[in-house]
């Protein structure tokens, strides 16, 4: 799957790479990024799951797709900000919808009261 990521073959799909807080090894997952109110959030669907913690603690992550690498600070976001995110991302993450109770059509409020189960991070990218 982080082939075909990488390869830019899964829409709105990139593979997040992390450095272990405890271990420093490079992590690599493929992740969906959200586009929404012309910004970019990445959202943790399973949970604070290992990346998670990896990019709280280092404040950055980097993004692979199509053979272009690029570097970004993060900021985690309140459940307020997070609601339409979430929103939008389970409409084009599909996969991920069974671990969701808030379902596509359902208001916003829904993922609001949600988002304590799934980080969100909005994505600002950093001076090259």
């Amino acid at each position: 799957m982080t082939a075909l990521t990488a390869a830019g073959a899964i829409p709105h799909s990139y593979v997040l790479t992390t450095r272990g807080h405890r271990t420093g090894l490079t992590r690599r997952n493929p992740v969906t990024i959200v586009e929404h109110n012309e910004r970019l959030w990445l959202v943790a669907p399973y949970g604070a799951v290992a990346w998670v913690h990896n990019a709280r603690k280092a404040g950055q992550v980097s993004l692979t797709r199509r053979r272009v690498n690029r570097t970004y600070t993060i900021r985690e976001v309140s459940a307020d900000d997070a609601g339409p995110v979430l929103q939008r991302y389970v409409l084009i993450a599909s996969a991920t919808r069974r671990y969701f109770q808030a379902a596509p059509n359902d208001p916003v409020e829904r993922f609001v009261a949600e988002a304590a189960h799934h980080p969100v991070f909005e994505l600002t990218p950093t001076a090259s």
